[in-house]
């Protein structure tokens, strides 16, 4: 299964799991490809499904009370993505998940989420380092949009997510950024 190699180092990296523990678990994910601009979830839809990304990138997007969409996060390789509030208390979702290139990700549905917290002896460890994980990036992401000035807040992107740059269009950066893509080429100007 070449294709589940990287959420098995993902799965081995957060806990200890058995051979058949982790057979088991993988029987019930799938692999899917999406091409760019194609959506891995949508607003409105309840999520029943998990992505762990393979290959791509992604972007979550929310649509304000103007019609207008802002990009809220990049998901790169090796993460999991999914609009947890929607998958967890299973209601509509906010956010729209979409492929920015061609990505392939692991399915983790529904069904083999409550396998692992029936059935794996760590089910809390690697359920709750996943939430803290995505607990201390959105507090991080909150908390620089307050703090940090629209140039520091550009020069952080390529440390949070590497080779940004070269992976998105400049307007897609512009909004999660909070800025307009006029303003961020004279970022760019001025870091060169």
């Amino acid at each position: 299964m070449p294709s589940m190699q990287a959420l098995t180092s993902a799965i081995r990296s957060m806990i200890q799991i058995s051979e058949s523990e982790l057979t088991s678990f993988l029987s019930l994910c799938f692999t899917r490809k999406y091409e760019p601009k194609a959506f891995l979830s949508q607003q409105g839809e309840i999520s029943q499904e998990i992505f762990f990304i393979n290959n791509g990138i992604t972007r979550s997007t929310i649509i304000d009370h103007t019609g207008e969409e802002h990009t809220i996060h990049f998901s790169l390789e090796h993460q999991f993505i999914a609009d947890y509030t929607s998958f967890m208390l299973q209601a509509p979702a906010n956010n729209n998940i979409q492929a920015i290139e061609e990505t392939e990700v692991v399915v983790l549905p529904r069904q083999a989420i409550e396998w692992g917290y029936a059935n794996l002896q760590q089910r809390d460890k690697m359920g709750r380092l996943i939430a803290e994980y995505y607990f201390i990036y959105f507090d991080n992401r909150l908390k620089n949009q307050y703090v940090f000035t629209p140039a520091q807040r550009y020069e952080n992107i390529s440390k949070v997510f590497p080779n940004i740059h070269n992976r998105v269009p400049q307007h897609m950066i512009a909004s999660y950024l909070g800025i307009s893509p006029v303003h961020l080429s004279r970022l760019k100007k001025e870091f060169r």
